[in-house]
């Protein structure tokens, strides 16, 4: 047989161990001794643990707080996914026109039901959440222009009001989990009100989602109205 362990890409090698010793006395004092590792891996150079080289473990161990919890890939990226930086936690990333259940309050007069909705880009972070409406379904450019979303309680800027939900982002670690559960969060709440008085589409706002709630109608794309900016303008 040949020998091809030496053909591995990686090998790791052992240079240093700790052994912890415990006094078995009613005082329960502990101890920790250093050993360095010859060529073989056995352990040589026995001495008690520096301060220095406890430093140096610590340093090794220790994670930053502000980074612990970075913005991760868990995978493949999504395809859907425009623009992402793990420093801000901000992503940018877009939806197709779809069905989805929407969910009106009662003092709106519209039944919550499955409604056809246009082509939407979104904007996050963490902590607050924007969106906007696009034309067509293909993939958006630098230069596509964006659309007031056609929604209630979504200001002028594009911000989104969740009212009482609970949101809990801190804990999602990757960017797949944050697009979904940002998603969620807008689509699983209730709309109750238009912002600021701001309508969001060319025609009554309530109307329209009356008419398009539980039935099979596209929504019509000639209902939004377009803002002063482009994609391009959000990365800035």
């Amino acid at each position: 047989m040949k020998d091809i362990t030496n053909q591995f890409e990686t090998y790791y090698s052992p240079f240093s161990a700790l052994v912890f010793y415990r006094c078995n006395s009613a005082m329960n004092e502990s101890y920790v001794e250093y050993y360095d590792m010859d060529k073989n891996g056995a352990p040589i150079n026995a001495h008690p643990l520096t301060v220095h080289e406890a430093i140096k473990l610590a340093e090794s161990l220790t994670v930053e707080k502000d980074k612990a919890n970075k913005l991760t890939s868990d995978g493949i990226l999504p395809a859907n996914l425009l623009y992402f930086d793990a420093e801000s936690d901000k992503i940018m990333w877009y939806t197709k026109p779809q069905f989805r259940n929407l969910y009106f309050t009662k003092s709106l007069g519209i039944p919550s039901g499955r409604c056809h909705t246009p082509a939407m880009l979104w904007t996050a972070d963490r902590k607050s959440l924007n969106v906007y409406a696009l034309i067509g379904n293909r993939k958006p450019t630098l230069n596509s222009p964006l659309f007031y979303a056609p929604f209630f309680n979504v200001n002028e800027s594009g911000n989104v009001c969740l009212g009482s939900v609970d949101v809990q982002t801190e804990e999602k670690g990757s960017v797949k989990e944050l697009m979904k559960l940002w998603e969620t969060y807008f689509f699983n709440s209730y709309f109750s009100h238009l912002m600021a008085e701001h309508n969001p589409v060319n025609g009554n706002c309530v109307l329209l989602w009356e008419d398009l709630s539980g039935s099979e109608k596209c929504f019509p794309e000639n209902m939004l109205i377009k803002t002063n900016q482009k994609l391009k303008d959000l990365l800035k």
